[in-house]
Order: structure tokens, then C-alpha cells, then sequence
């Protein structure tokens, strides 16, 4: 991947991005992958990608200067060159997402991750990172107050050394007077003398540091609570749009309740046309029913004549009474069976108009209800 990237190492741009990337003495101790943001240099309240993707971001440790950075390269642009401090902060925003200002680069970093759990494991490693940078500071500090305690021991004897080179003579003839011991002595006078005015001139530049890093972590500070309004108006959007969501989803529970009530009135349309095609079934019965009283209803004339034509036969047979004296018995007889035949005949007619007379309101309200039926719908 190197090999395929042309870099003109003569230009200070160049120098400056090589001195970024991590040297051999440092060590990756830990990596992930985010998608990375910086504050907005002039607002100082909205976000600025600097990555268009996730991309590595990983801490590296410098054994020879016992020191920590965060580091992410996207292609050939450095994207984050943090030196982490003991005065830096992780800060969760959210459930996926985290801010850190870095006084140095002037400026705040922000990391999306893919899910909460990595955030959460690249917080636990600032925080590790961030206690053991601490514990470099205090031991960088202790070595620097022995030096000092050094030098001072050094400047109190220095004294009673230039008494006695007065009273003894010259440097020289002390040097040639006194063993190697005392000659190794003043050797060491001179290198911690050294020492003391080295640590007095990082003294005057750490101080200078310091007051900057106080001025830069003052605007650190306002860029950090105008990024925490910024999220307490995002957290106001999104109650705002949880809440049109919530309302979106009342509408839905109506019209899923709409829908339900016309599955029903389907339901009941469905129903209803079983209903109407049994009753129409039923009434086609009845007409077939109707049809058979009304073929048996033509024979009822036939009927009718013939009681005539016996009635007819009854009044000849009176009248032929007297003529048939002899035979009156015998036709009396005849007269009786046709008057029973007759009676009997008379009960199945008048039975039979019953009947007749019960389908046909049968059919009246069959119809009447049918009528009814399709008004209704």
C-alpha cells in the first residue's frame, strides 16, 4: 500500500505528515475502527467529518519517551495525532458516539463506532491510557525534583571548594594536591550544574506551556459546553420526533382499527349473500312447491263436474224413485255410498284448499322477507 503513494520528502508538508505516522520505538496496543469528526474551527459548535468512512484508529506507545497517542490515517491524510495527557477527558455523548479536545491540536475529536459496546471498550482504554500517562508525569516530576535536590547539595558545597582552592592555590594545583576522587567529584558538580540550568530553562518553557494549554483548555471548555447545548437541542429534536412518531403511530392503530371494521362489514357482506342466495334457493322451492299445488288446483274442476254429474244422477235417481220402487233399496244403498263418497270428497277438497291456502302465505312472507332483506342492504 506504500509503494503505491508518490511522497516528495523535500517539502515541509511532507516532513511534517512523516512525523505524524508512528516511529519504530512506538507500539500499537490497541485498535479499532470509527468514523471520525473534528469540531468546526469557526462555530466551534457543529461537526466536521474528516473521514467519509470508518476508518483505523488506534493508541500507540512510546517506550523511549513513556508517552501515549491516538492515531488514524485515512490514505494519505492523517486524520488524528493525539497525544493523550493527563488533563484530557473521554466524554460519551451518546450511545454510539465520543469527544475528546486535545489543547495541542486546538481542537475537539469526535469517533462514531458501529455499536456501544466498542465505544464503551475504546473509553475503558482512554481512561487506562490516561492513568498511565499520569504516572509517566509523576515520575518525570520526581526525577526532575531529585536533579534540583541535586544541584542544590552541588551549589552548597561549592563554596568550601573555592575557599579551599584560595587557601591551596589554583584549580590546577588543586587538581595535581587532591586524588582522582575529588577530581570526579567536581566533574559531577559540573554536569548536575548543567542539569540544573537545563531543567531550569524546561521550567521556564513548561511554564509557558502550561499557561498556553490553560488558554486552549479554556476554549476547549467553551467549545465543549456549546457542543452540550447543541446536544441538549438534539436531545429536544429527538423527544420532538419521538413524539411524532408516537403520534404516527396512534394513526396507524386507528386505521389498522379502520381496516379491522371493514374486514368485519365484509365479513357481514359475505354472510349476508350466503344468507340471500339460501333464501333465494329456499323461495325457488317454494315457487316449484306453488307450481305442484297449482297443477294439482287444475284438477279440482274435473272434481267439481263430476260432483255435478253425481248430483245430476241423484236428482234423475229421485225422480226415477217412485218408478224404481223396487229398486229403491238398492239405490238407497247407491245414494248413501256416493253421499259418503261425496262427504269424503268434500273434506280432502276443503283440506286440500288449506293447505293450498297455508303456501301460498308461506310464499307472501318469503317474499315479504326477501323484499325486506335487499332494502336492508
Amino acid at each position: 500500500m506504500c509503494s503505491a503513494v508518490a511522497f516528495n520528502f523535500s517539502s515541509p508538508a511532507s516532513v511534517s505528515w512523516l512525523q505524524t505516522l508512528p516511529l519504530q520505538r512506538e507500539q500499537p496496543i490497541y485498535t479499532t475502527r470509527a468514523h471520525v469528526f473534528q469540531i468546526d474551527p469557526t462555530t466551534k459548535k457543529n461537526w466536521v467529518p474528516a473521514s467519509k468512512q470508518a476508518v483505523t484508529v488506534s493508541y500507540f506507545y512510546d517506550s523511549t519517551r513513556n508517552s501515549y497517542r491516538i492515531i488514524s490515517v485515512d490514505g494519505s491524510k492523517v486524520i488524528i495525532n493525539s497525544t493523550i495527557t493527563p488533563n484530557m477527558t473521554f466524554t460519551k455523548t451518546s450511545q454510539k458516539f465520543g469527544q475528546w479536545a486535545d489543547s495541542r491540536a486546538n481542537t475537539v475529536f469526535g469517533l462514531g463506532f458501529a455499536s456501544e459496546q466498542q465505544l464503551t471498550k475504546f473509553a475503558e482504554k482512554f481512561q487506562e491510557v490516561k492513568e498511565a500517562a499520569k504516572l509517566a508525569r509523576d515520575k518525570s516530576q520526581e526525577k526532575v525534583e531529585t536533579l534540583s535536590n541535586h544541584s542544590q547539595e552541588s551549589g552548597r558545597e561549592t563554596p568550601s571548594t573555592n575557599q579551599a582552592s584560595s587557601i591551596n592555590g589554583t584549580d590546577d594545583e588543586k587538581i595535581s594536591h587532591v586524588g582522582p576522587e575529588a577530581a570526579l567529584l567536581m566533574s559531577e558538580n559540573e554536569r548536575l550544574k548543567s542539569a540544573v540550568e537545563q531543567s531550569n530553562t524546561n521550567a521556564k518553557k513548561w511554564e509557558t506551556e502550561l499557561q498556553t494549554l490553560r488558554e486552549n483548555n479554556a476554549r476547549l471548555v467553551d467549545a465543549l459546553q456549546e457542543s452540550s447545548a447543541n446536544v441538549e437541542s438534539w436531545k429536544k429534536q429527538l423527544s420532538a420526533c419521538k413524539e411524532e412518531s408516537d403520534t404516527l403511530r396512534e394513526k396507524i392503530a386507528q386505521l389498522e382499527a379502520q381496516c379491522n371494521e371493514a374486514n368485519q362489514e365484509k365479513q357481514k357482506n359475505a354472510q349476508l349473500t350466503v344468507r340471500v342466495q339460501e333464501l333465494e334457493a329456499e323461495l325457488r322451492e317454494k315457487e316449484q312447491e306453488l307450481e305442484n299445488l297449482r297443477k294439482q288446483a287444475e284438477i279440482i274442476p274435473q272434481l267439481m263436474a263430476e260432483c255435478e254429474s253425481i248430483t245430476a244422477k241423484l236428482q234423475a235417481a229421485e225422480t226415477k224413485n217412485k218408478e224404481l220402487e223396487g229398486r229403491i233399496e238398492g239405490l238407497q244403498l247407491d245414494i248413501d255410498d256416493s253421499q259418503k263418497k261425496q262427504g269424503n270428497m268434500k273434506c280432502e277438497l276443503k283440506k286440500f284448499m288449506d293447505i293450498l291456502d297455508g303456501k301460498i302465505d308461506e310464499l307472501h312472507e318469503v317474499r315479504q322477507g326477501l323484499s325486506k332483506l335487499g332494502v336492508d342492504n
